[in-house]
């Protein structure tokens, strides 16, 4: 049975420290880079057989793709429905409490936090990660896929996959920097899924 293993990217170089989103800029830093290359020596000790490296259009994904690719001699395949979650905050300062997100210009953006109404719809992540995680296994159904993409778009899926609600606390996500959420597909649905964090030992800029 095919697994699909979906790899959050490395720590990004963000002295600013905005919310980057979708911004195409925004590359790994060094902690990142020597995240993806634990990543690929994790996969590579573990003899996991990657026969397709998937990754997002977004530069810090296709960084810490790159690696993996290198170790398995593969191409990088470029996969848009793995990309990072729309967000109309994108390029503000990232948020230090709730208080940031109270000002009245930002009110009516927080309306909702089921859609959320600030962003993509989780339903639209839903339906795009999935779509792009069946069509993955089925083009690679002998060995492993591993897909780069971004924490809330591969949360969604793992929430997708437990039956659990969308609404949920960001800080209440188990999808650290360079993590691999893994899953076992059968028929084209899901069977087992299993949580990894190989590259927890390296340490980020405060």
């Amino acid at each position: 049975m095919p697994t699909v293993h979906l790899l959050r990217h490395g720590h990004v170089h963000n002295p600013d420290k905005v919310l980057y989103g979708r911004l195409p800029e925004f590359r790994l830093s060094d902690a990142g880079q020597a995240m993806a290359q634990a990543v690929a020596d994790d996969l590579v000790a573990r003899d996991v057989a990657v026969g397709q490296v998937i990754a997002s259009p977004l530069l810090r994904a296709q960084q810490t793709a790159t690696p993996i690719a290198a170790a398995f001699g593969l191409d990088i395949v470029t996969e848009d429905r793995i990309i990072e979650a729309g967000n109309i905050f994108e390029g503000d300062p990232l948020p230090s409490g709730a208080k940031d997100l109270l000002k009245p210009r930002d009110l009516w953006r927080m309306r909702n936090p089921w859609k959320p109404s600030w962003g993509e719809p989780y339903t639209e992540q839903r339906d795009r990660m999935w779509d792009a995680i069946r069509d993955a296994a089925a083009a690679n159904p002998d060995s492993d896929t591993v897909m780069v993409s971004h924490q809330l778009p591969i949360w969604v899926a793992r929430l997708t996959y437990e039956q659990r609600r969308y609404l949920h606390d960001p800080r209440s996500r188990e999808c650290g920097l360079a993590s691999l959420t893994s899953f076992v597909l059968e028929d084209g649905e899901a069977v087992s899924m299993s949580y990894r964090e190989p590259a927890a030992h390296i340490e980020v800029p405060a």
